[in-house]
């Protein structure tokens, strides 16, 4: 099941594997670009995965090594973007051959535009230019499942900026019929959707609408630990907040 399958609640169709967005532009009363910062503060390494929606270009190679306690930096793109970000975690590598236990791009470590398995922690970008001032909707989605604790804050932006997302670790409450087992433990937890893979769950064919797909026991686990974030595929589009020309977006793991 691919990453790439994710929409926003506000659109048409939003399938049950999928999350939420995240919109950014330049505002242009900074002499240079606003930054996207990627921040690990997992006590292990993770392998952050970026993912453009078809037609955007492939920032920083779609992904790239993060030690524990570290971050890497770049510029936010100055044109229409969109895409996601997640994190990889348990990747190895052998010979030639690179995999991760959760998140995997199809077995690289650049993505290279490829989309990551779930369930994943999932943030999605999608850059709009235009207006006097630049514009960040933002978000974090746990409808395609969890691996590690996520939120987006931005710096030094105007209108609603706040923190979003989930700092708990759900790995160790996770139920146990969405629990991912390894050899090294719990290493992610599944949405009701990917654990049983019923219409209802997953919002499609007669559920796939407001009026009919619902929140499930399921959802309710990750919305009573986390409630800023999306759970099922029609959440309430209020979890969405637009922060108006920050000078800094971070996406920060393990908060």
């Amino acid at each position: 099941m691919a990453l790439s399958r994710s929409y926003l609640p506000s659109l048409p169709l939003l399938s049950a594997t999928t999350f939420l967005i995240l919109s950014a532009v330049v505002h242009a009363n900074y002499p240079s670009p606003s930054i996207l910062t990627l921040v690990n503060n997992c006590p292990f390494p993770i392998w952050p995965a970026i993912q453009p929606n078809s037609g955007h270009p492939v920032l920083e190679r779609g992904g790239f090594f993060l030690n524990a306690l570290t971050h890497r930096s770049f510029p936010a793109p100055t044109q229409p973007w969109s895409g996601r970000i997640w994190a990889r975690t348990h990747c190895t590598q052998n010979g030639p051959h690179f995999s991760c236990l959760t998140g995997d791009c199809g077995g690289r470590l650049e993505c290279n535009g490829a989309g990551g398995a779930t369930p994943s922690t999932l943030a999605q970008i999608d850059l709009h230019q235009g207006g006097p001032r630049d514009l960040f909707s933002y978000g974090v989605s746990l409808v395609d499942g969890f691996n590690v604790p996520m939120t987006i804050t931005p710096h030094k932006g105007h209108g609603q900026c706040p923190v979003v997302g989930c700092k708990a670790n759900l790995l160790a409450t996770c139920p146990d019929p969405l629990k991912v087992k390894s050899p090294k433990g719990v290493v992610a937890c599944k949405s009701g959707c990917e654990a049983f893979g019923t219409d209802k769950l997953c919002c499609r064919n007669h559920y796939n609408s407001p009026q009919t797909c619902r929140a499930s026991s399921y959802s309710q686990f990750f919305k009573r630990a986390c409630p800023t974030t999306f759970t099922f595929a029609y959440d309430s589009p209020a979890l969405m907040h637009q922060c108006s020309s920050p000078r800094e977006l971070k996406v920060i793991f393990c908060p």
